[in-house]
């Protein structure tokens, strides 16, 4: 499987880490950014969760 076919999850992920390596993020700092993107995230699914309830 190319790239291009993989889900668009794994693309991303796949660009992440690419810009993560080039900008020679220390993997410490880049998971602690990263919790931080997760849990912004999480609250802005769960507050479209909830508005589509409504």
């Amino acid at each position: 499987m190319t790239l291009e076919q993989a889900p668009p999850e794994m693309q991303l992920a796949v660009d992440l880490i690419y810009l993560l390596e080039c900008n020679e993020v220390p993997p410490a700092i880049a998971l602690a950014a990263l919790e931080i993107v997760k849990h912004d995230l999480q609250g802005k699914l769960e507050k479209q969760t909830q508005q589509s309830e409504e």
